[in-house]
């Protein structure tokens, strides 16, 4: 008796833009900033464990760390700030996993490597968007200052932290910038993404 063909898994996600992404060998052609944008701002940072009626979404993270970026880095062209604001382009497909279970999933022998899967997305949505397929690593570090900032406020303003508790796992922002963390709802918080990138992209 003859075995049946097994259908190979399915590894592409189709999108509502009518993109057909291959998450194994992502092309940047199937890449739509519409996609990720609402993508983002239906993914919640912290796994939805924050205060307010809207989950704070990942597309409203990255315009605030575009903006904190932006402050830090008063000289930064328009291509490095556009690259801080897709710092999380890839949570629109694998959404957004919290740090200690990233480390789990990068931990040897587990048979994942989460972070070269997180890399390729994150080269075909650069490539998309004419920015170098890999940044810096001076970009990526101040880039990841400015997350880790936020972050900081994420925690004590609507994730439930104490000061001490946050001054133990984050990094303090300097005490001149302030920011205020406004969870928004799903609708609101992909226009403000898409704005803020269309005013990165205007030529």
């Amino acid at each position: 008796m003859k075995k049946e063909k097994s259908t190979p898994p399915r590894a592409w996600q189709r999108m509502l833009s009518g993109r057909r992404l291959d998450l194994l060998d992502p092309s940047p052609f199937d890449i739509e900033v519409e996609d990720i944008a609402l993508g983002l701002a239906r993914v919640a940072r912290w796994n939805g464990q924050t205060s307010g009626d809207h989950a704070f979404s990942v597309a409203e993270h990255s315009v605030i760390v575009e903006r904190l970026f932006s402050l830090l880095n008063p000289k930064a062209n328009q291509q490095d700030q556009l690259t801080a604001l897709l710092h999380d382009a890839a949570e629109y497909v694998i959404g957004d996993m919290i740090s200690p279970f990233k480390a789990a999933l990068n931990s040897k022998g587990n048979g994942l490597d989460y972070k070269d899967f997180e890399a390729r997305l994150e080269t075909a949505v650069h490539l998309r968007f004419s920015l170098p397929a890999t940044p810096s690593p001076t970009l990526v570090k101040a880039i990841k200052k400015a997350d880790i900032y936020c972050a900081y406020f994420e925690a004590v303003q609507i994730a439930g932290f104490t000061t001490t508790e946050a001054d133990k796992y984050f990094t303090r922002p300097p005490n001149d910038i302030r920011i205020i963390i406004e969870p928004l709802s799903v609708a609101a918080a992909e226009k403000l993404f898409l704005q803020r990138f269309t005013q990165l992209t205007l030529d």
